[in-house]
């Protein structure tokens, strides 16, 4: 008990280590773009204001639950949602990039996102019955994702009962962290996908960089990685290797 005591309390001291970093790193990038006149000037006044110890912060009220979608993400939505760290603290929502071959049909490659912002229902579920509601069993479907994280139990259960009713489609989710590896229900959900025939990987360097050019309102910038990505990547790697074994 007094190990895990201990792990439990430098986990905690990581993730505020972690969260403050990224928030310095998002404060830093959005008073570069001020200079530049980049911003609006609300935002500007925002930033100065934070500056001088002035900030007002008005209450908000929330958006109604909803799944958002869209063609292009924000970069600096990408850069904190997709980082991959070892804790995920303060990111609480999952974003989920897709790609949708349907072979030679007249439909093409499908390209776009979602996100679940205070939403009930998770993305992945959302994919199904909002991007891919019907799908023409004779036609092969290949869909890819690309995810800020990996999927909950739920979800899991639910994408292994849609592979498994529906043989057509072929699905491959690279994921940019491990939601709650160590919980023995996510490890079971996991092994479950794998075993209904869904591919599952974690991101590459490389994987961060093409979904950069892929999905992000990048303006033709490349992606800088952070410096940890391989090795957070290979500790990622290694945990899904021993969980798929």
């Amino acid at each position: 008990m007094a190990e895990r005591s201990r792990l439990q309390m430098r986990r905690k001291e990581k993730e505020a280590a972690e969260v403050t970093k990224d928030v310095k790193e998002v404060t830093n990038e959005g008073e570069k773009a001020v200079e530049h006149g980049e911003t609006s000037s609300a935002e500007a006044s925002a930033t100065n204001g934070a500056q001088n110890g002035d900030l007002q912060v008005e209450p908000m009220e929330l958006p109604p639950f909803e799944i958002i979608t869209g063609d292009r993400i924000d970069p600096f939505v990408f850069k904190f949602q997709f980082k991959n760290v070892e804790y995920s603290s303060g990111r609480n929502k999952t974003i989920l990039c897709y790609l949708v071959d349907r072979g030679n049909t007249m439909d093409g490659l499908l390209r776009g996102f979602l996100e679940d912002e205070h939403a009930g229902t998770h993305a992945e579920e959302a994919f199904f019955t909002q991007c891919l509601p019907h799908c023409d069993p004779a036609t092969k479907c290949t869909v890819t994702w690309y995810v800020s994280s990996s999927p909950c139990s739920a979800c899991t259960a639910k994408i292994a009962e849609v592979l498994k009713s529906r043989k057509n489609i072929k699905l491959s989710i690279f994921a940019a962290r491990l939601f709650e590896w160590e919980e023995e229900e996510i490890q079971a959900g996991l092994k479950a996908l794998h075993a209904a025939g869904c591919k599952l990987r974690v991101m590459k360097p490389l994987d961060f960089s093409y979904t950069w050019d892929t999905f992000v309102e990048s303006d033709d910038q490349p992606l800088n990685l952070w410096e940890d990505c391989k090795e957070n990547y290979e500790f990622y790697h290694e945990k899904l290797a021993d969980i798929l074994e």
